[in-house]
């Protein structure tokens, strides 16, 4: 069993390193390996798209041809993660920032997103979340972060900040516009993990 992390760019190890933390806590065993080319989404369970710049990430999906995998291990049902980055990869519409650069999303999630609705690098900030699916705050690391201004029918939003959707998840996709890899909070890779096991 293996849990695939895109790591062509963007906050892989620490994605890795809590994967494997979480995993070691359940008891559970799976193998979390690298996704760097092709013909790796096909053989995993689980699959994590990091934060990074969604610009060069969508690109190098494209280019390498895991965007058409990761399409449809999607439609087959396998769980998906997705952060900061990874959240705008996975949506269906994006805003004129994203328009602009021409970012060939996956359109997996039906949500719309901010590319940079919390402002700049150096806007970067922590805040205490409520999220729906946790029964006590959670300590969210924001970088350059994106927001959801819009949600289908199908889609679960499970936080806000300022007006904005923050995590969100249909079916077994769930996204963050936030980085969980960057604190020693594992709750929500267990959500995620939860998604695999059960």
């Amino acid at each position: 069993m293996k849990i695939g992390v895109i790591a062509i760019q963007g906050a892989v190890s620490e994605h890795i390193e809590a994967l494997n933390k979480a995993l070691s806590e359940r008891g559970e065993k799976a193998e979390v390996v690298e996704i760097k080319h092709k013909g790796i989404v096909p053989k995993c369970c689980g699959i994590v798209i990091p934060g990074g710049e969604s610009t060069t990430l969508c690109r190098l999906l494209s280019k390498e041809g895991i965007a058409k995998e990761i399409k449809e291990a999607a439609s087959r049902g396998i769980p998906i993660f997705g952060t900061c980055a990874g959240l705008i990869v996975l949506a269906k519409e994006g805003d004129k920032q994203v328009e602009k650069a021409s970012q060939d999303l996956l359109g997996i999630m039906d949500i719309k997103v901010n590319r940079n609705a919390f402002g700049r690098q150096r806007d970067s900030f922590e805040a205490e979340l409520e999220l729906e699916i946790l029964d006590s705050p959670y300590p969210g690391v924001f970088l350059r972060a994106p927001g959801i201004t819009k949600c289908g029918k199908g889609v679960r939003l499970l936080g806000e900040l300022e007006g904005l959707g923050i995590a969100a998840e249909q079916g077994k996709v769930l996204a963050l516009a936030f980085h969980p890899e960057l604190t020693q909070d594992l709750r929500l890779h267990h959500y995620f993990l939860d998604k695999i096991f059960r």
